[in-house]
């Protein structure tokens, strides 16, 4: 217990400083310990690799932009082959993104979904897993997109039937629960970013919104806002998708709800992220 009380307590350490590369090191020994994880180190380790694969998208996007323009400019007089070096580089966070997501793929496979024991924890586990494939999916092309997004479908669904109470040995979560809207939200960035599937995106999103609004009196307290403000990016992500403007703006996916930070390190590193 001692051993796993100071890797939690690094971990804690390492986000405070922002290191996220120290804290993911320090999580994944906590995961590959054995049993399920507590709320708190479950979170502990969505936030360490979120912010680590977070960057990584980041860069990645800018470069792709960046390689277009140089593309379109092509400087037939230029000494370099600026849109080569580019590829290049990006190519390196292209690895760097394969190396993180196989990595958490592999650790909720081998060691956190088999020792899942209630609703909640397996729902997370596999929308996880389909975060991370879908990650791959970003910039995979060809089969190796295909694969990937087949794999985060899987998962989704997965952790939909879970949460829906569909599975054999699960009551599910309440439709108010924010890890099940938090599912719906990401779920439905999939079906419209991934798939292009827009019409499955909004009947998603829409019929998560409906249960939960029709729920909400039910919701308690302590977990009312966090869920009210994944009702509004599902009602956003609605009006973005059914809105001339949408193949112009990308969707809002999850934010990081689950660390309960101060309130200057919340605005500092707790804002919604685009999918």
């Amino acid at each position: 217990m001692a051993e796993r009380a100071t890797f939690v307590y690094q971990a804690k350490l390492a986000e405070q400083a922002e290191r996220y590369d120290d804290m993911v090191e320090y999580m994944k020994t906590v995961a590959q310990l054995g049993r399920d994880l507590t709320v708190e180190e479950r979170n502990l380790l969505s936030v360490a690799y979120k912010n680590v694969i977070g960057a990584r998208r980041a860069s990645w996007r800018v470069l792709s932009s960046i390689e277009q323009k140089e593309a379109d400019r092509a400087e037939s007089n230029s000494e370099i082959d600026k849109a080569a070096l580019v590829k290049t580089y990006k190519k390196k966070v292209e690895s760097e993104l394969d190396v993180v997501c196989e990595e958490i793929l592999r650790i909720i496979d081998d060691n956190l979904l088999p020792e899942a024991d209630s609703a909640e924890s397996k729902v997370f586990y596999h929308k996880m897993s389909g975060d991370y494939y879908r990650y791959l999916a970003e910039f995979k092309s060809g089969a190796d997109k295909e694969t990937a997004a087949q794999d985060a479908k899987k998962s989704y669904v997965a952790a939909q039937t879970v949460a829906s109470g569909k599975a054999a040995d699960s009551d599910g979560l309440p439709p108010t629960h924010p890890i099940r809207l938090g599912l719906a939200l990401n779920f439905s960035v999939f079906y419209y970013e991934i798939l292009s599937e827009p019409e499955e995106a909004c009947s998603l999103a829409k019929t998560a919104f409906d249960e939960a609004i029709a729920e909400l009196d039910q919701l308690h307290e302590d977990s009312y806002k966090d869920a009210t403000l994944i009702m509004q990016l599902l009602r956003d992500n609605l009006t973005l998708w059914t809105s001339s403007e949408g193949d112009n703006k990308r969707p809002l996916e999850e934010p990081e709800l689950d660390r309960r930070r101060t309130t200057a390190t919340r605005r500092r590193r707790v804002r919604v992220p685009r999918a």
